[in-house]
C-alpha cells in the first residue's frame, strides 16, 4: 500500500506530524507524566487505558490494542484509507502529495478517479448546451452559480451518450463498468453490437465528491414523470453510500467551523439551501442515516439536526436515524429532530419562507431525548399501570444502547416521570434487564490489566529482541553500532528485520513512528508495535547506545563468528587442533577483541 509513496515523503509527514494535537483534537487528552491519557475512542470504557505518546509519535490502547500512529490513527478513526490519510496529513503540513499518490489506482493501471472526473465534466458541458434542463433547474429556483458551485450536469435522452464518448475500446468499457456510469446488457435476444448502455440518462446529474473534492459517484433526477424518481451510483470501489454525505465537501469549502450540521433527505435539499445561505446542510444517499455517518458529523461539530418531512415516511427514517445514533449520544453532543410542516421538504419551505424563517425553526427541533419519549407515548396508555409497564418494556433496548453518562442518568429521570417510579428504582430495572454491552468487541483482547497503565514485557531474556527494542525507542542509537555488515552473515531468524531497522534508522526513520509505519502492511508490523508501547529496557539515550552496540555483539559471538570460535575452544580441550584450526581460531580471537567496546 505503501509502495505509491515514496518512503522519505511519508518519513517527512510523520515527522511533521504532531499525535498529541491530531488526537487531542478529537479526543479528551490529560497529561500524565511524559505521555498523555484518555478513555480510548474505540471502544467504550469508564477508565482511561489509551495512552499517546509524543517522543514516540505512536498511540496504543491497553483496553482493546488498538495501536499505530498518526497514519494509523486517521485511518482507524476517520475511516480513510492509507492514501487519504497520508494525503490529510500532507494538507495539514502544507506538503503536496507525490504525484503517484494523486490518484487510486485500478487493477491495469486505470485511474478511476480521472474516469469520474471526466464524466462529470461531460454532464456539465450537457447541461449548458440544453435549455430543457437549464429550464428545469430555473424552475426549481436553483441559479448559475449554484449549480456550477455543485458541478450540476445533465446526462442526455440516450442510451450510448457517455459510451461513445468514452467507451470506444474495451479498457475503457471497463473503467466506465467499474465506476458504475454503464450496465452491462443481457445480450441473450439482442443483434446489437454493444452489450452495454448508460446508466443516467434524461436525467439532472448531481456529482457526489469525497471530502478532497473528487467526484466518487453521481446521482440523477428525472426531469418529469417517472420512476426511479432519483437513481445513485452502485456501490464501486470508490463509493461505498452508507459513509458519503452529499455536499459535505461543499459545506467545508463554505466554512472552517460548524456550529451544527443539519442532514436532509434530498440532493435538491441540500443544493437549495446552500443556496439560501445555510451551508451546513448535507444528505444521505438514499440510505439510513449510519454511525459511519454520525462518526463523521461529530468529528466535525456537536450539534447535529435530523430535518425530515412530516409525512409518514420521513417520521419513519427519523426514527430509523434515532435508533442508529442512540450509541453516540452522549454528554456534550446534541441531537435533534426538526419536522415539517405535511406536505413541505426543505427545498419548497426555504423557497416559500425564506432563510431566515426556516432557521427560526430549529429553535423547536426536538433533542433526542424529547423525541424518544414522545415516540414511544404514542404507543401506550399511561392511565393504567399496564401502559406504563409497557412504557418501559418499549424503552429498555433503546436504553441498552446509550452509553453511560449524565445523558442517559437524565433520560432515565425523565422516562421514570412517565412511569411514575423512581429513577434508582427504573434504572436498577433497565439495566438488569439489559444484557451486557458487546463485551468482546469492547475488550477483544480479554479483561483490562489490572495495573493501570501496566506495560507489556520486551523480552529481556531474548538478545534479539532487545536490540530491536532499542532500536524502536532510541533510533539515534543505531549510529553506535558497528560491524553491521556481519549481522548480514548470521543466519538467525529475525536477524533481517533488526539490519533494516538499523538502516532505517540511520537513514531518515529518526523517530518510532516512522520506524514504524515501514511495517505496516507487514506480518511484523504488531510485534514491533506491542515493543514500541512496552517499557524501555534503558532510561538514558547514551546507555542505550552502549546497550544496543553490546547487544549486538552478543548476536555476532552466538550466531556469527562466535559459534565456529567455540567449536575450536572445545576441540582444542578435547582432543586438540592441528596447524590450520590453530590458525583459524588465533584470527576469530583477534576478530572477536575488535569486537569489543572499551567499558
Amino acid at each position: 500500500m505503501a509502495g505509491r509513496i515514496p518512503q522519505s515523503f511519508i518519513d517527512e509527514i510523520v515527522a511533521r506530524s504532531d499525535i498529541v494535537e491530531l488526537i487531542g483534537a478529537r479526543v479528551a487528552l490529560k497529561k500524565s507524566g511524559r505521555e498523555f491519557k484518555a478513555c480510548c475512542p474505540f471502544h467504550n470504557e469508564k477508565s482511561p487505558s489509551f495512552w499517546v505518546s509524543p517522543d514516540k509519535q505512536f498511540y496504543h490502547c491497553f483496553g482493546c490494542g488498538a495501536h499505530g500512529t498518526v497514519v494509523g490513527f486517521l485511518m482507524q478513526y476517520e475511516k480513510l484509507g492509507f492514501v487519504d490519510a497520508v494525503a490529510d496529513l500532507a494538507q495539514r503540513a502544507g506538503l503536496e502529495l507525490p504525484r503517484e499518490a494523486q490518484t487510486s489506482q485500478i487493477p491495469g493501471g486505470a485511474d478511476l478517479h480521472d474516469v469520474m472526473a471526466q464524466a462529470s465534466r461531460f454532464f456539465e458541458q450537457n447541461l449548458a448546451d440544453n435549455s430543457r434542463a437549464q429550464k428545469y433547474l430555473a424552475k426549481r429556483g436553483i441559479d448559475a452559480p449554484t449549480a456550477a458551485r455543485f458541478a450540476l450536469g445533465y446526462a442526455t435522452d440516450s442510451w450510448n451518450a457517455l459510451l461513445n464518448r468514452f467507451g470506444l475500446e474495451e479498457e475503457d468499457r471497463r473503467r466506465l463498468l467499474q465506476g458504475g456510469l454503464i450496465i452491462e446488457r443481457d445480450a441473450r435476444g439482442t443483434e446489437r453490437q454493444t452489450s452495454f448502455y448508460d446508466r443516467f440518462r434524461d436525467r439532472l446529474i448531481f456529482p457526489i465528491r469525497d471530502s478532497r473534492g473528487r467526484v466518487i459517484a453521481f446521482g440523477g433526477r428525472i426531469l418529469d414523470q417517472g420512476e426511479p424518481k432519483y437513481l445513485n451510483s452502485p456501490e464501486t470501489p470508490l463509493f461505498h453510500k452508507g459513509r458519503e454525505l452529499y455536499g459535505l465537501y461543499e459545506a467545508r469549502q463554505a466554512r472552517t467551523d460548524f456550529k451544527r450540521l443539519m442532514i436532509v433527505e434530498g440532493y435538491m435539499d441540500v443544493v437549495r439551501l446552500h443556496q439560501a445561505g445555510i451551508t451546513y446542510a448535507v444528505a444521505t444517499l438514499g440510505t439510513a442515516t449510519t454511525q459511519e455517518h454520525l462518526h463523521k458529523v461529530f468529528r466535525m461539530t456537536s450539534e447535529l439536526v435530523f430535518c425530515f418531512d412530516g409525512d409518514r415516511a420521513g417520521r419513519q427514517a427519523a426514527w430509523r436515524a434515532l435508533e442508529n445514533a442512540l450509541s453516540l449520544a452522549r454528554d456534550g453532543r446534541e441531537l435533534k429532530f426538526l419536522f415539517l410542516p405535511e406536505g413541505h421538504d426543505p427545498d419548497t419551505l426555504v423557497a416559500e419562507e425564506g432563510p431566515a424563517a426556516f432557521e427560526a425553526r430549529l429553535t423547536s427541533a426536538l433533542p433526542l431525548s424529547e423525541y424518544l419519549i414522545q415516540h414511544l407515548l404514542l404507543e401506550v396508555d399511561l392511565t393504567h399501570v399496564d401502559g406504563r409497564a409497557k412504557l418501559a418494556a418499549l424503552a429498555r433496548p433503546l436504553f441498552a444502547r446509550l452509553p453511560e453518562g449524565v445523558y442517559r442518568e437524565l433520560l432515565v429521570d425523565r422516562l421514570a416521570g412517565q412511569i411514575r417510579m423512581s429513577a434508582p428504582k427504573l434504572q436498577s430495572l433497565l439495566l438488569a434487564a439489559t444484557p451486557p454491552k458487546d463485551s468482546a468487541a469492547a475488550t477483544p483482547l480479554g479483561s483490562k490489566p489490572q495495573v493501570k497503565h501496566a506495560r507489556m514485557s520486551a523480552g529481556r531474556g531474548n538478545m534479539l529482541t532487545q536490540a530491536i527494542s532499542l532500536v524502536l525507542h532510541y533510533p539515534a542509537a543505531a549510529h553506535a553500532v558497528t560491524h553491521r555488515e556481519q549481522l548480514k552473515l548470521l543466519n538467525k531468524a529475525g536477524v533481517a528485520v533488526l539490519d533494516e531497522m538499523l538502516e532505517a534508522a540511520l537513514g531518515d526513520a529518526a523517530s518510532t513512528a516512522a520506524l514504524l509505519e515501514r511495517w505496516r502492511d507487514r506480518p511484523e508490523y504488531d510485534r514491533l508495535a506491542q515493543l514500541a508501547m512496552a517499557q524501555p529496557l534503558v532510561t538514558n539515550p547514551q546507555l542505550a547506545s552502549y546497550e544496543l552496540q553490546m547487544a549486538v555483539e552478543k548476536l555476532l559471538e552466538e550466531y556469527g563468528p562466535g559459534q565456529r570460535m567455540n567449536e575450536l575452544l572445545r576441540k582444542s580441550e578435547e582432543m586438540g587442533l592441528n596447524s590450520d584450526e590453530k590458525t583459524e581460531l588465533s584470527t576469530l580471537l583477534q576478530y572477536k577483541g575488535r569486537l569489543r567496546l572499551p567499558l
